[in-house]
């Protein structure tokens, strides 16, 4: 186990690994990795291109299965859990959620996504109509991610950063306990960032938070905890003013701009 890699003091843990490992084909993609995502926490899972971040949310989200180790949510061990089962234990991936549809409303985009928790996901083929009751709860989802203003746009009208919103929007229709964000702040101009920034913050005051993130100023900003990999393994953990003083983490970035 790397002694590193988790915080032991703090809010409960939620989703646990413990000597996660994946090999492909003999090369070891992921060794020996050792995380704690706790509740009303940003984790923030960074590292140079090809340091095994990708395969550790594959493996935490079930889309890969460990070559070893073992994860656990709220306890329960969930090592060969399939994607779908781990998704209605409440451990979802911001991509799991399909990209927003581009003809729907902002409103019924997020009204759509509001059916499998609802128990409607079984009558996608009726009419819109049925999902009325479903309103109340869409709009306050939207007032939280701060769409409310669009609803009854089309959302390919959106600009990328509020589709990007939007898309948080219908994740958290599924009322995960978990979530996973890969890259969320991606191809955003400062603004956008600043708005997700804020709205990562928020959603994580009620859930546990697990994102792949290449902007380091936005993990400076908002990240409780950071776990660093290289080359599949974990190089340093801690808070973010401590694993930016690390050396080894400075090696790794190296040539970067936050050297």
């Amino acid at each position: 186990m790397n002694a590193t890699s988790s915080h032991d003091t703090g809010p409960r843990a939620v989703l646990s690994a413990r000597g996660l490992r994946r090999d492909f084909s003999g090369f070891v993609a992921v060794r020996d990795v050792d995380l704690d995502v706790r509740h009303g926490m940003v984790h923030a899972l960074i590292g140079p291109n090809g340091a095994g971040k990708t395969t550790v949310f594959n493996l935490l989200t079930k889309f890969l299965q460990p070559t070893a180790g073992s994860i656990t949510l709220d306890g329960h061990d969930i090592t060969r859990a399939t994607p779908a089962k781990v998704a209605q234990m409440g451990v979802v991936r911001s991509f799991q959620i399909s990209a927003t549809f581009p003809h729907l409303t902002v409103l019924d985009n997020v009204r759509v996504a509001l059916q499998r928790p609802n128990g409607l996901a079984s009558q996608f083929w009726r009419s819109l109509s049925v999902l009325d009751r479903l309103t109340p709860r869409a709009e306050e989802l939207l007032r939280m991610v701060g769409l409310d203003d669009a609803r009854h746009g089309l959302a390919a009208d959106l600009s990328y950063g509020r589709k990007r919103v939007l898309e948080i929007a219908t994740t958290l229709a599924l009322d995960p306990k978990v979530l996973l964000l890969d890259e969320p702040m991606a191809g955003m101009g400062h603004e956008d960032v600043g708005t997700i920034s804020k709205l990562v913050k928020s959603i994580a005051a009620d859930r546990a938070v697990l994102m792949v993130e290449h902007n380091l100023s936005v993990v400076a900003d908002i990240a409780d905890w950071v776990t660093v990999l290289q080359r599949g393994e974990i190089i340093a953990a801690g808070d973010y003013e401590t694993v930016s003083k690390d050396a080894n983490v400075r090696e790794a970035y190296m040539g970067s701009e936050h050297a």
